[in-house]
């Protein structure tokens, strides 16, 4: 025990010193202005972890700091947040390969997918993982999946119809997260791999039973010596790290149990895909299939190692259904709110059905879905105003200067434009901020306000977002490979929901919380053991 002791200490004194000498010899951020620690250990940035709502602190220092502060993280590291339109272009777009995950972020996504895209440590590792991955999700192939999002959508529908139909009542209150979760991933599934999951026939089969709540019950409210623990990971050697998955913690079991549950799919999926191709069946267009047959072609150099192909599996499992079923569930309770544009929406998709009968034609095509304004409206709205990821955590490869354009005060009262930082230095693009700044969105921007969208007063001089300029997807180099896929997908099953059945708000009105559990998802306030929740009133429309 004395020399686990001794070790430790070792260890928090390099971190120090590596710490103070980074300090002393490179660009320091002390004369940036920004919240005060209470503790050296936790830093500030913990706070995160434990605010109420995604984004009442960003906010907060917002109005008291502008566009860009610094923070303290863990073990007394400075940390630059940023929502500024410039240095969010600079550090995303221009520079996007000079500005890598930490650590700390590589180490937990690899803990979660595997050696996947999202994990891509590297410029050239996410380089070559991002082109064999673009046959995959070009535009023609991600619309070819429309009929496929509509099926499982009205799969949803009808069952829904039967809940109601079973209790002999008009309208029922549905956790709608949690059918929306179980849709998305049978989606995933099918276009993604041609697996079925059998999610919305059977809630508790494997993959259905990981996935639930893994968010809530393994990142939310961690406990402070966590986060010291992953603050000492930049001063630790890779290959340790490698084994931080098998630590007996919540969050860590939890993710190691779902990651091989996961590969335990995609390893019998890839053996069966690469079969079929070696007896030259090259017709089938799921997005494994495609990577497959993408990797077979490339350079042995340049292809995806087996690690990396059986990662995927994890990694577009969990991109491609859980943020896609929380963004649909927060549009659906912001329009049980706010009935009238609600009505207005079911209104422009009954047109719609109009036209499509008229020629007829049996479902929506992906040219109708899109020319609904106030459906494309109500999705960006959502998207910009509920951002399910709210922070990014890159750190810097080489001293830079990253400009600003909203000029910021420092501690000494000078007025700069640009902030000089070293090599080392973490700088966290604050996508929570950035989707509410007046300077884009208008005056109104901490209001919802889908009309936005079409009046085209949205300040787009910096183009930024993968998606209607919002930083939901991320943006730039590493931006979201599937953000159409789940465009896409949202156009498809919202259309739906809406042409079927109406949505309002319980009678017992829950207060919904935005919790930050790695993701920002929706919780019952008094009801957080139940997990990720958005109870609404679903009722059917004659």
């Amino acid at each position: 025990m004395s020399g686990l002791l001794v070790l430790c200490a070792s260890v928090v004194a390099v971190a120090l010193l590596v710490r103070w000498y980074r300090w002393y010899t490179h660009h320091s951020l002390q004369y940036i202005r920004g919240p005060q620690s209470k503790s050296f250990l936790l830093g500030n940035i913990n706070a995160f972890s434990w605010q109420k709502n995604v984004g009442d602190l960003d906010f907060k220092y917002y109005e008291e700091y502008g566009c860009s502060w610094r923070m303290q993280s863990t073990l007394g590291t400075s940390v630059l947040m940023t929502a500024d339109p410039k240095a969010l272009q600079h550090v995303m777009h221009k520079s996007g390969y000079n500005y890598a995950k930490t650590t700390q972020a590589q180490v937990n996504i690899m803990n979660i997918t595997g050696r996947s895209i999202l994990w891509a440590p590297t410029g050239d590792v996410h380089s070559r993982h991002r082109k064999i991955m673009n046959p995959a999700f070009s535009a023609p192939q991600l619309r070819s999946f429309l009929p496929l999002f509509r099926r499982s959508s009205a799969k949803l529908c009808q069952q829904w119809r039967d809940e109601l139909l079973n209790h002999n009542s008009d309208g029922l209150v549905f956790p709608v997260n949690k059918w929306l979760a179980r849709t998305t991933l049978d989606v995933i599934g099918e276009s993604a791999f041609d697996f079925q999951f059998g999610a919305l026939d059977n809630s508790e089969n494997e993959v259905t039973r990981e996935y639930d709540n893994m968010f809530s019950d393994s990142v939310l409210h961690l406990p402070p010596i966590e986060a010291v623990f992953e603050g000492l990971w930049t001063y630790l050697p890779r290959s340790l790290l490698d084994h931080v998955r098998h630590l007996p913690t919540r969050k860590y079991a939890r993710f190691e149990r779902t990651l091989r549950v996961m590969n335990k799919v995609s390893k019998q999926l890839i053996e069966q895909k690469s079969e079929m191709l070696l007896h030259g069946d090259k017709t089938t267009k799921d997005v494994m299939s495609v990577l497959v047959r993408a990797n077979a072609s490339e350079n042995p150099k340049t292809r995806l190692t087996d690690e990396e192909m059986v990662s995927q599996m994890a990694a577009l499992t969990l991109a491609g259904h859980e943020t896609t079923a929380n963004t649909i569930s927060w549009l659906l309770w912001e329009l049980a709110k706010h009935p009238d544009f609600q009505d207005t929406l079911r209104a422009e998709i009954a047109q719609k059905r109009e036209e499509v009968t008229a020629r007829g034609d049996a479902d929506f095509s992906m040219e109708e879905l899109e020319s609904m304004r106030c459906l494309q409206a109500a999705m960006k709205e959502t998207l910009r105003y509920h951002n399910i990821i709210y922070h990014l955590f890159r750190v810097a490869e080489k001293d830079d200067v990253i400009p600003l354009s909203n000029p910021i005060r420092t501690k000494s009262g000078e007025l700069i434009t640009e902030i000089a930082i070293g090599a080392g230095q973490v700088v966290v693009p604050n996508i929570a901020v950035y989707n509410r700044l007046p300077e884009i969105w208008g005056e109104d921007a901490h209001t919802r306000n889908p009309m936005r969208h079409l009046t085209g007063n949205i300040d787009t001089q910096i183009r930024l977002g993968m998606f209607a300029n919002v930083m939901s997807f991320s943006a730039g180099l590493r931006g979201c490979i599937g953000w159409r896929f789940s465009v896409i997908e949202m156009q498809a099953i919202v259309a739906d929901l809406i042409e079927n059945f109406k949505f309002s708000i319980p009678d017992e009105k829950p207060e919904i919380v935005r919790v930050p559990a790695g993701i920002m998802g929706p919780m019952v306030r008094g009801r957080e053991k139940e997990g990720m929740l958005m109870p609404l009133r679903v009722t059917a429309v004659v």
